[in-house]
């Protein structure tokens, strides 16, 4: 009886505790909840088009998605995370003040996407995007509307609503992005469902999300703090653009659309895993780390250490049984047009051990406002990260710049150490226990699937 009742006060506990921890757990499972259906989905979208378009259309449309992503990382600002960690971040006019920059950032981001269409098309021998890119844009301009109270809860850690949101946006653009593929068969069928998307979204969030409506407004106190912390993740974000679309930056010049079509198929397979981590630990981690800095106690940092092993041991998880199913999995998914994403799939596993490992340190530092060693951090990665990717491509095509893009994971690991242990968060048991874990299972991953990964040398001679 004993063993029930605590059972059933441990089940109460998660399911309406206030309390920090409580809303901690259940985030982390409604973030991976929500993202494990949200996958499902990306998965079930990727079977059903990869047969009603050409490898050609998801080449262009990761194209067209590199230079909106690009314009949206150059110009950051540091909205949510200012939110989220600023002691002013329940404010009406912080709040309004930070929608107001974000109004005027979409307009701009929209006017730069028009601009920056013919020179793109022209760079990468793709004159469709003349039309693709301020269509596609415009998307910007919308989710600039975005209300803040999603960033609000984040921060008290809130997300159930959330996640609902984010599923029926996507099941309604999965749906758009299928019919307009029946009817078009083009590329346009992707561009009208991302337009689809953030309206939906928008619509969405203004509707059911508890909290005021933001209106114009511009608040100098309010601006000056958002400029202050928002100046470093704006140089930050900058640098996460390159880490994170860096591979399609280069290999977009390297490879024909086809190729980075099949790229593409093989880098979503892979990086799942990884995503799903970086989404937990962002939405959980800052408030946690805010609310309880590991340096302040010996209690507190090994509670770091548990969440750090269960969150790592997750994603090794996910991202091994990927890799080890490989070949296999993508010839049970596609048909034979994206035979070589297997390889890609090993390969891109292999080389994001490095990153996994440190994962969970770069939050401390945007959860104690000092953006500037995060800065510091995603610049010292993004400059070896391109580094890798360019000379590996230039002398080993798309497997040179996969091996050169897991050789600076490695080689910006001393600023990791860095930075986490002037957040007091750094844990060396761990990141030993899961680089011996990590290389043995790369190891065997490639042996599996080499024969694979040799046929990758097929993809890489440029295109021009």
């Amino acid at each position: 009886m004993t063993g029930g009742v605590g059972y059933r006060a441990m089940m109460q506990n998660f399911l309406r505790g206030e309390g920090l921890a409580a809303r901690a757990m259940r985030s982390s499972a409604l973030t991976v909840g929500g993202y494990a259906g949200s996958q499902a989905m990306r998965l079930a979208s990727n079977l059903i088009l990869t047969r009603l378009l050409f490898p050609e259309a998801f080449g262009t449309m990761a194209l067209v998605m590199l230079v909106m992503q690009g314009l949206a990382m150059f110009s950051d600002v540091g909205t949510a995370p200012a939110i989220m960690q600023s002691k002013r971040g329940d404010d009406p006019e912080f709040l309004d003040t930070a929608w107001t920059i974000q109004v005027i950032r979409g307009v701009c981001l929209w006017i730069a996407t028009c601009i920056l269409a013919y020179p793109a098309a022209q760079f990468y021998n793709t004159p469709e995007l003349v039309q693709l890119l301020p269509v596609a844009g415009f998307s910007l301009i919308i989710a600039g509307f975005g209300p803040t109270r999603i960033h609000s809860a984040n921060r008290h850690l809130i997300l159930g609503r959330v996640t609902v949101i984010d599923l029926c946006t996507q099941a309604v653009s999965l749906l758009a992005a299928i019919v307009f593929a029946l009817v078009t068969q083009s590329v346009w069928a992707l561009v009208v469902s991302g337009i689809v998307s953030v309206v939906v979204q928008l619509a969405l969030y203004s509707r059911f999300l508890p909290g005021r409506s933001n209106r114009l407004r511009w608040e100098k106190e309010s601006a000056q703090e958002l400029v202050r912390f928002g100046r470093w993740i704006f140089l930050s974000t900058v640098a996460g653009f390159i880490l994170s679309q860096g591979d399609k930056l280069v290999l977009g010049k390297y490879l024909s659309l086809q190729g980075l079509g099949i790229y593409n198929i093989g880098y979503f397979l892979a990086s799942f895993p990884l995503l799903l981590g970086t989404m937990v630990i962002r939405r959980v981690l800052i408030p946690l780390y805010r609310e309880r800095p590991p340096k302040e106690s010996r209690e507190n940092f090994l509670k770091f250490r548990k969440l750090r092993f269960l969150l790592s041991a997750m994603i090794f998880a996910m991202l091994f049984t990927l890799s080890f199913l490989g070949v296999g999995l993508v010839d049970l998914l596609y048909d034979s047009r994206y035979a070589l994403a297997g390889g890609i799939v090993v390969l891109v596993a292999a080389m994001q051990v490095p990153h996994i490992i440190a994962l969970t340190y770069d939050q401390a530092a945007v959860a104690a406002g000092d953006s500037d060693q995060y800065f510091v951090l995603a610049a010292t990665r993004a400059g070896l990260t391109l580094t890798g990717l360019v000379l590996g491509a230039q002398y080993y095509g798309l497997t040179g710049a996969l091996l050169g893009q897991g050789a600076a994971y490695l080689l910006s690991y001393p600023v990791v150490v860095w930075l986490a242990r002037r957040q007091g968060c750094w844990d060396p048991f761990h990141d030993a226990a899961f680089a011996v874990l990590g290389v043995a299972l790369a190891a065997l991953a490639i042996w599996m699937n080499l024969e694979a990964i040799s046929g990758l040398i097929a993809m890489n001679s440029p295109p021009n």
